[in-house]
């Protein structure tokens, strides 16, 4: 079963945050989206085992969902 995350705006520490979607263990911090949806960072971030990351809006609204590693990656 593939792990599971998102990431969302914190709006108590003005930075998002990338969260494991059952233990809330916060796995990494940004200042912004763009740091975390640039190239190979989020993939950097959930390591070997890889998951499925969801992605939020600034106001918390579904934006969309990444897998890694992607099948074409393996």
């Amino acid at each position: 079963m593939k792990r599971k995350y998102t990431l969302r705006f914190d709006a108590s520490r003005e930075k998002w945050i990338l969260k494991h979607d059952v233990s809330e263990k916060v796995i990494k911090v940004f200042d912004n989206k763009e740091d975390a949806t640039r190239a190979g960072v989020l993939r950097k971030a959930l390591g070997r085992e890889g998951g499925t990351v969801t992605l939020r809006t600034r106001t918390g609204v579904f934006d969309e969902e990444r897998t890694f590693p992607r099948s074409a990656d393996r």
